[in-house]
């Protein structure tokens, strides 16, 4: 099982991956800092994907393109979004310039 590093952590090392890529980033809701939810949304030129961390069966961090294998618009992102914080108010939302719409950290997609 991998450790588990405190959200705001996290965060900020994915917001200091992407400055050092040279990828534009933002925080646009700050959840609980030490154990929030996160989700990612990667913005490109096509369209926008949203990236949910999930654990895997052994209990691995992982990513889940949640809103499906195709990049969605920004209404539908948006959309999602606000249904997953009204489930969960700690969760964490980054937004990250993803042109080829590969995050900047290193990922497991399932």
């Amino acid at each position: 099982m991998d450790a588990r590093v405190k959200s705001g952590i996290w965060v900020a090392m994915a917001l200091r991956l992407s400055d050092m890529a040279g990828r534009a980033a933002a925080v646009l809701r700050r959840g609980d800092p030490d154990a929030g939810g996160i989700l990612c949304v990667l913005r490109a030129p096509q369209g926008l994907v949203v990236l949910s961390q999930v654990r895997d069966a052994a209990g691995r961090l992982a990513w889940l393109r949640a809103t499906g294998a195709d990049p969605v618009d920004q209404a539908a992102a948006d959309a999602y979004v606000e249904r997953q914080i009204r489930r969960d108010p700690d969760l964490w939302v980054v937004e990250f310039d993803a042109p080829d719409l590969k995050p900047p950290f290193e990922s497991r997609l399932l």
